[in-house]
């Protein structure tokens, strides 16, 4: 089955998409490029999808590389028949190929090697006949000084080492014995020591199926076992997979049969079963940590796109105790205006300050909005915060922001390069206040696994989960677009097409020459060629441009197209300048679409894709969004009761729950099994990061810091 067939198949889509999506890749065009530029080429499938198909070519090619590789190791050491070319050419996943190849791959010394070197093979090929051979009077004529065979016992064990031996290398019973295990064992976890206490105790004497075992406790099982509390193992009646085997190679009951028996059952307990174990545990945790990085993606993907908080002067705080809090004032472009150090936690006289300077830079700057970073000191400073605004005329609200990664971010050449006269430590107080404004232009700035949004991160395979993170990044990014007068080199090098080094020089342009004034001049940019041009021009915005269609997401290579359509339904330029297109899919319906589309020289997808842009030119998707949930309140834990009904934002959606922030510093947990009465398979498939929910206080212990919340009536 060539490829394009078997993407087509497991993605149901048709053959012509998934061979069309195959050659846009190989001819270096970008996810983002071929999702919103090339519907018709794939049928309006959407950026993940396409990263998935991406993902699976890879995964395929590699498989044939490695089938074409082991094909060429076997013909050479003059093996191959055409059982081993048929197997080698149905074999659909590696570790099949590998176990095909594995009786011809060069060993480390064995017993069997070892019982090879004595001149035992012909005894064990006899043996594994299981004629009516009498072993031991055969085994007599393998008895030989000079090889170190001292008699017949030596002889037979020898033998049998070696019939163990072919049996661990035999792919159709590790084929047989891996599905068996996958269907009917256990995964079972004990304590390494049932004395000491540790968060892993859930799993001291813990077993579940292998074939539904969840994600979340076998990434906590192997993180158990890392670290020294836990035993893990995989657990099956070993006569299950006895069975199987003796089926396949004990032909007779004979001396020579009983032999193989014993060396079937030896190859079992000492080859072949840890050997698969081995292998299934690492399936359980690479299918684990697969789930787990795409959750960590779902959360990031909705956090970046949180709707941004626009038009408002913004205070960051980066609270802090013996430090005292970093003051930040940006105005709503993030440009920064003033900062501060105030220590609303150092006594009453310096509350007292603290307060008045807080006071000064919200009525000097006519702040609007208050984001204060959730780390060390953030309760106190959120209760400082109310008192504040609540003691002032003017209309303040404020919203606890995560400041994961501010700190990495604070310290980089980043943002060294962007606030050089700043201190550090004040640089956090501008990066939180920035992400209440606009969390996607801030946040891109920082590495994606440190913003924090996923289950065990730290022990993802980081190259995997660097990939996917992003991909996420460089999908929302274009999603949303960019100003290409005000974005930064981070936020450009994430617009597709566009690389680290051509988000310098755009910006080294731009610095030298001023404001862009058309897309058009993106190609004077140095190392921006006609390629990288192609795909990033429709991502960047340039308000500044005499031509409106620079300011929407309609591609150049589309601007005829888009002349057409306007001229066809009777409007022109000027009109997306003055916002007057209200009537355009009014007036391509009346025409109709696909008559319309075959005029202007366009599919139908793209022709909607235009005339969405043409009526709200420069349109922001996050826009669409429900706003985040504003504060001017707080409560402590101590006022929650069970029963008490409170508005919260989901702060992280987890195998397990959802964490929900309701304005007393420690986050709640909505359990899966109170997300909903209707039963659900992932809590992902109801929330998702940014949620505005409705909670109830189910329970709170207050000395651990826990809170129980449910979403149920």
């Amino acid at each position: 089955m060539n490829h394009s067939t078997q993407i087509a198949e497991e993605f149901k889509i048709k053959e012509e998409y998934a061979a069309n999506i195959i050659a846009l890749l190989d001819e270096g065009n970008t996810i983002p490029f071929i999702a919103r530029y090339r519907k018709e080429m794939h049928g309006t499938l959407d950026d993940q999808t396409i990263r998935e198909i991406s993902e699976r070519l890879t995964y395929l090619r590699n498989l044939d590389k490695r089938r074409e590789e082991v094909s060429h190791l076997i013909e050479e050491l003059g093996q191959m028949t055409d059982e081993i070319r048929t197997a080698l050419e149905r074999a659909a996943v590696l570790s099949e190929i590998e176990d095909i190849y594995r009786p011809y791959k060069p060993k480390r010394k064995t017993r069997a090697s070892v019982a090879k070197e004595k001149g035992l093979q012909g005894l064990a090929d006899a043996v594994f006949a299981q004629t009516e051979l009498d072993p031991e009077t055969a085994a007599d004529d393998y008895i030989s000084e000079e090889k170190g065979v001292a008699d017949r016992q030596e002889a037979l064990q020898g033998a049998m080492d070696i019939i163990a031996e072919m049996v661990s290398d035999n792919a159709e019973i590790r084929k047989r014995l891996k599905n068996i295990i996958r269907l009917n064992a256990s995964l079972r976890s004990k304590a390494s020591d049932p004395q000491t206490d540790s968060v892993y105790s859930a799993y001291y004497d813990a077993s579940e199926p292998v074939k539904n075992a969840a994600g979340h406790r076998i990434l906590a099982m192997d993180r158990g076992e890392r670290e020294g509390f836990l035993k893990v193992g995989i657990e099956i009646d070993p006569q299950k997979c006895l069975t199987i085997i003796e089926r396949l190679l004990v032909k007779s009951d004979n001396a020579c049969g009983q032999l193989v028996k014993a060396a079937c059952e030896d190859a079992y307990s000492r080859l072949i079963f840890p050997s698969v174990e081995r292998e299934i545990r690492s399936e359980l945790t690479e299918a684990a940590d697969e789930q787990a990085i795409k959750l960590f993606a779902v959360n990031l993907r909705q956090l970046l796109m949180q709707p941004p908080v626009k038009g408002f002067t913004t205070i960051g705080l980066d609270p802090g105790y013996r430090t005292g809090c970093k003051v930040a004032v940006v105005d709503p472009t993030g440009r920064v205006l003033d900062t501060a150090v105030i220590y609303p936690t150092h006594g009453a006289a310096q509350k007292e300050k603290s307060k008045q300077t807080l006071k000064q830079l919200i009525r000097r700057y006519q702040a609007g909005c208050i984001a204060i970073g959730n780390g060390t000191a953030s309760k106190e400073t959120e209760l400082f915060t109310v008192e504040c605004i609540g003691e002032l005329e003017e209309k303040v609200s404020y919203m606890v922001v995560s400041e994961a990664g501010a700190s990495v971010y604070s310290a980089s050449k980043l943002a060294a390069a962007e606030m050089p006269e700043l201190d550090l430590t004040l640089r956090s107080a501008v990066s939180i206040a920035r992400r209440l404004q606009d969390p996607l232009a801030e946040l891109v700035k920082i590495e994606p696994k440190a913003i924090g949004v996923g289950q065990y991160q730290h022990d993802m395979p980081q190259k995997r989960l660097s990939e996917a993170l992003d991909g996420v990044v460089e999908d929302c990014v274009n999603t949303v677009g960019a100003d290409l007068n005000t974005a930064s080199p981070a936020l450009l090098s994430r617009v597709s097409g566009v690389s680290a080094a051509v988000s310098k020089n755009i910006v080294a342009y731009r610095e030298e020459n001023g404001a862009f004034t058309s897309r058009s001049e993106l190609k004077k940019v140095p190392k921006l060629g006609p390629k990288a041009f192609e795909q990033c021009a429709g991502f960047l915005r340039v308000p500044e441009s005499r031509n409106p269609l620079d300011h929407t997401a309609v591609h150049p290579e589309s601007y005829e197209a888009a002349g057409k359509l306007l001229t066809l339904c009777g409007y022109t330029l000027e009109d997306i300048r003055s916002g007057g297109l209200e009537g355009l899919k009014q007036k391509a319906e009346a025409i109709g679409l696909a008559e319309a589309a075959e005029k202007i020289g366009t599919g139908v997808p793209t022709l909607l894709d235009m005339i969405g842009e043409l009526t709200k030119p420069g349109r922001d998707p996050r826009d669409e969004l429900p706003p985040p949930l504003l504060r001017t309140d707080v409560l402590d834990i101590k006022d929650l009761k069970p029963g008490l009904e409170l508005k919260g934002t989901v702060r992280n959606v987890i195998d397990f729950g959802a964490f929900v922030d309701i304005g007393v510093h420690q986050d709640g947990l909505v359990h899966i099994s109170q997300i909903s009465r209707k039963r659900i398979r992932h809590p992902s498939d109801v929330l998702k990061v940014g949620d505005i929910v409705t909670v109830k206080v189910l329970s709170v212990d207050a000395e651990k810091g826990r809170i129980s919340l449910t979403m149920k009536e």
